[in-house]
């Protein structure tokens, strides 16, 4: 027959492997949810995924809606090389992300057709094995020199200037993109995109 100090000793035992099992659950499960990629709300005053979806929107809507491209593209849909967003800030952005936002959302319009560079070696390699291995057949073998050669640049820069006093941090941003015509030289559009983020630190014991 359990004694009085033995039912405390089961009591405490169960306690404890149940605290145990509780904070071992807490441990494991960590706090997650779905967010809203498109959404604006400022974590930091660095480049943020906000920020690159703001842009984004701002340039293309800017490009498509310029009446020297509207009248550009009504009868044709123009070849453009979308050219890698240059980082001119001190921070490690990927530029690469930002371009091809930029160029998927200019897709999806159906207003231009594009050109990606940034696949030519795969490119290159590939005709060559349906001309030299003798694995493809000559007739259906794709050849060099056949594709079609861009008529529209796409540039972009992403600058920014940094101000810093006492508590304050204020950062700002600007995107400029060009569209140049390669026949001409001359710059068909150019807009520009700013964002502004001001932080201001807390005061010690506050």
């Amino acid at each position: 027959m359990k004694t009085v100090e033995d039912n405390v000793k089961t009591t405490f035992t169960a306690l404890a492997i149940a605290s145990i099992a509780f904070l071992g659950g807490c441990r494991s499960t960590p706090d997650v949810a779905y967010g809203d990629a498109t959404g604006v709300d400022p974590m930091t005053t660095d480049f943020e995924a906000s920020d690159l979806q703001q842009i984004a929107v701002a340039m293309v809507d800017s490009l498509l809606e310029f009446p020297a491209v509207v009248a550009l593209t009504r009868t044709d849909r123009p070849v453009v090389l979308v050219g890698r967003v240059k980082n001119k800030t001190m921070q490690h952005i990927d530029t690469e992300a930002l371009t091809d936002t930029i160029r998927t959302r200019l897709i999806r319009s159906g207003t231009f057709r594009f050109i990606d560079r940034t696949t030519d070696d795969e490119v290159i390699e590939e005709i060559k094995i349906q001309l030299e291995s003798g694995l493809v057949d000559p007739k259906t073998a794709r050849q060099f020199g056949r594709q079609i050669g861009a008529k529209f640049l796409l540039t972009s820069n992403l600058a920014e200037i940094v101000r810093t006093k006492g508590r304050v941090k204020d950062v700002y941003y600007k995107f400029t993109m060009n569209l140049k015509n390669l026949d001409t030289g001359i710059l068909e559009w150019a807009d520009e995109k700013e964002i502004r983020k001001v932080r201001t630190r807390r005061r010690l014991g506050l």
